[in-house]
């Protein structure tokens, strides 16, 4: 056996059948496991086991009680259980379609990689089953802020927040997998930096039953988020509030000089930007530098970005003066609390981002291994 298809389930029964029909249909002559891991409340566990006694291959039941760590501890109890060395994880409400599955082994197949990401986001790849545009919308936002916040682990992945993938549990650290909800991927990749490949899938309409996202998973995914990558988002948060005081002093005091607003808020701004890059490059990104590049064309693309936000931001800074008369100090103050986050996106995804050419170099190195070691 050489491949195990995990399903988490929570009140899905009406989709097992069906699930179980067509990963039969894409597999057939394979020989692999499908393991249920199961935290219902109906008659799901009743259903996957009628279904398991009248399936042509092995399916495995686990019913958790009491579940613990939601969907990613139901896939850590999972990978615990496997019998196979390869993992698929899929949900078990057909928005991730068997159809793909070749596609993923087919990729694993090449033997450069340690994991293969299904991908929304890739090219090639839709998101069309998502319920609506605000769920699309919170989708792409929640990928950018993950991607930011691991720039060079996440740096193969364009869909870091998918619950569909194939991975080497060889590779898997387990006891260092620390799942809260939904993200098991993000919790994995994010762990340790593992070779990553990806391949497009089509996310598709559920077949029955209904969503089980929720304001609470939201919640549950912003406090794994910032446990997993607390270091360096504070780091930068850091750098951003020493920023924000300097330039807020700068103003104060030129105001007091006699200098208009909206001048000494120009200046301080210019003076911030440079010393801002700086505290960047040696205490927050420094070990990202050598892959992402000259130091002058970071900066130029941090000086250009910063000043393009303070076009922005200046006058929205005048609105409120002028809109509210509240004080420009306090108004200031907000428009950079605003700033913060999507500065902190780009000089992640942007201006620190690896090089293509080194990731290619990267993975032409893989590959080079691998064959040296099939000749040998």
């Amino acid at each position: 056996m050489d491949l195990t298809i995990i399903v988490p389930t929570y009140n899905e029964g009406p989709n097992v059948v069906e699930l179980l029909r067509r990963i039969g249909a894409v597999l057939d002559g394979r020989d692999f496991e499908v393991l249920f891991v199961d935290d219902s409340t109906d008659d799901t566990p009743a259903i996957v086991r009628a279904a398991a006694a009248a399936s042509p291959f092995p399916v495995r039941l686990l019913h958790r009680d009491r579940p613990v760590n939601g969907l990613g501890g139901a896939v850590l109890e999972g990978f615990r259980m496997a019998r196979a060395p390869w993992c698929l994880v899929m949900d078990g409400d057909l928005q991730h379609p068997p159809e793909a599955i070749p596609s993923l082994l087919e990729r694993a197949d090449a033997g450069d990689v340690d994991i293969v990401v299904a991908s929304r986001y890739a090219a090639g790849g839709t998101s069309t089953g998502l319920a609506d545009a605000t769920r699309t919308t919170v989708s792409l936002a929640s990928t950018l802020l993950t991607k930011s916040m691991f720039p060079r682990k996440l740096a193969g992945c364009s869909d870091p927040m998918t619950g569909f993938f194939l991975v080497d549990r060889g590779a898997l650290d387990l006891d260092a997998l620390h799942p809260r909800g939904f993200k098991i991927l993000l919790e994995i990749l994010a762990r340790r930096q593992l070779r990553i490949g990806e391949v497009p899938f089509s996310f598709a309409q559920r077949h029955a039953g209904a969503s089980k996202a929720s304001f609470r998973q939201g919640l549950r995914f912003l406090t794994q988020l910032t446990a997993l990558r607390f270091g360096r988002m504070s780091a930068f948060a850091l750098v951003g509030g020493f920023g924000a005081v300097v330039n807020l002093a700068i103003m104060w005091g030129l105001m007091r000089l006699g200098v208009e607003y909206v001048v000494a808020a120009v200046i301080a701004s210019e003076v911030t930007i440079i010393g801002n890059f700086l505290l960047l490059e040696y205490l927050v990104f420094a070990d990202m530098r050598a892959e992402s590049g000259l130091m002058r064309h970071r900066f130029a693309k941090s000086f250009l970005f910063n000043n393009a936000e303070a076009m922005i931001r200046i006058p929205v800074l005048w609105l409120l003066v002028e809109a509210t008369h509240i004080s420009a100090v306090l108004a200031a103050a907000l428009t950079l609390i605003a700033a913060f986050i999507v500065r902190f996106v780009f000089h992640a995804l942007v201006v620190y981002a690896p090089r293509r050419s080194t990731r290619a170099a990267a993975a032409a190195a893989a590959r080079r291994r691998v064959r040296l070691g099939a000749e040998r």
